[in-house]
């Protein structure tokens, strides 16, 4: 049986109206990161502008909010009446003891951010907000025999899936060591401080970190200013030498990671195994305004997508707007939060059709070679496309 929206929407969902299966949802429908309201455990103040929220996950949600090390969550809120979301990162390991009913993220306060004030200033515990399962492909496998170098390069909030990574790196892997370039403005700018310390006392001889500040005098001249190439390449050369390093992690503003990972692959470093994530980015690109189109008009391209085991078939007016925007306004279920092309929480692939992308900076090569792409920086290229948002 086929549904057909209002006509100033003009979408066509394929299973609207046909009883509702008495099974559960198809595999991959079911395994697709969805909100769920969670009630916050606890709100730890990391610096003056960060805090740490830890949130309380119920014994039958326990498989859904299962992680790597690396991802992320996305929260949700209503914020001075309008619906805000924004990702922070798992800031804990996999193991952390005591920890399995709960998952912690890292907020550091933003200029102008309306969630991140929201939480750094008014979220307390026992609040409930609306938390979406984890997502993410800032990680990398533990191998319990292996015996590998890791080494982080961080700066600011950078730090917050880094030290989930190195952290269960050295617990499930008792042979490795880690080495954190870990860069802030001043000492009491940085974040997990603390644990960082309490890491080098529960790994002797296996953890390694190399603090460089900006806008504080080091008895070093080398750990004063910014991770910049300069600095990295006097570090490499000093310190961490780039042939004994198994496993790269850069995390940060996006000119440090950028240019970390240029340096890394002019030395021959593999780039499997150089994982990044960036946090911001500011590439000298002036931000795309809204599209406004007009929802009746005759459509340039037509979109399906496939979200969660149902169809629908979307007119797109104009192919200045994202695929994204088309499909909130008749899938308000579609998932998406930065919507600038850096979490990755709208990813989906292409079945059929051609698009093009705006910008990418959360999909690995590999990704986009088979076909995955960020639907709030695509647009149709052919006439018609399909996205599975299940594959």
């Amino acid at each position: 049986m086929t549904d057909v929206t209002t006509p100033t929407d003009q979408a066509v969902d394929e299973t609207a109206g046909e009883p509702a299966p008495t099974d559960a949802a198809p595999a991959a429908a079911r395994h697709r990161a969805r909100f769920h309201p969670l009630t916050v455990a606890a709100v730890e103040r990391l610096t003056d502008d960060a805090v740490a929220v830890t949130f309380e996950i119920p014994d039958e949600l326990l498989e859904e909010y299962r992680f790597e090390p690396g991802q992320h969550l996305t929260v949700r809120a209503m914020i001075q009446g309008q619906e805000v979301r924004q990702s922070y990162s798992i800031c804990q390991s996999r193991g952390a003891a005591g920890m399995e009913h709960l998952r912690r993220v890292a907020v550091a306060r933003v200029p102008e951010g309306r969630m991140s004030t929201f939480l750094n200033d008014v979220v307390a515990p026992g609040d409930v907000l609306d938390v979406m399962t984890p997502l993410g492909s800032f990680t990398c496998p533990t191998r319990p025999d292996g015996i590998r170098h890791h080494v982080a390069i961080a700066a600011g909030s950078g730090i917050t899936p880094v030290i989930a990574l190195l952290t269960t790196a050295l617990e499930e892997e008792p042979g490795s060591r880690a080495t954190l370039l870990f860069g802030n403005r001043r000492t009491s700018s940085i974040m997990f401080l603390e644990e960082l310390e309490d890491l080098k006392n529960r790994f002797p001889g296996r953890f390694q970190l190399i603090t460089v500040l900006s806008r504080e005098a080091q008895d070093v001249e080398l750990f004063h200013g910014r991770l910049d190439r300069e600095r990295l390449e006097a570090i490499f050369g000093a310190l961490v030498p780039v042939d004994q390093v198994d496993e790269w992690y850069l995390c940060g503003p996006f000119g440090m990671v950028t240019g970390a990972e240029e340096l890394l692959l002019e030395r021959g470093v593999d780039p499997g195994h150089v994982h990044h994530e960036i946090f911001h980015v500011d590439d000298g690109t002036a931000p795309k305004r809204p599209v406004v189109v007009d929802t009746g008009a005759p459509p340039e391209a037509t979109v399906t997508i496939n979200l969660d085991g149902r169809t629908t078939v979307i007119p797109m007016p104009s192919r200045d707007e994202t695929i994204l925007d088309a499909t909130l306004r008749v899938r308000p279920d579609a998932p998406y939060s930065c919507t600038g092309g850096v979490c990755g929480t709208c990813r989906a692939r292409v079945v059929a059709g051609e698009v093009r992308m705006d910008r990418n900076y959360a999909l690995e090569p590999e990704e986009v070679a088979a076909g995955i792409v960020l639907a709030c920086q695509s647009h149709p290229v052919t006439d018609a496309v399909s996205l599975d948002y299940d594959a």
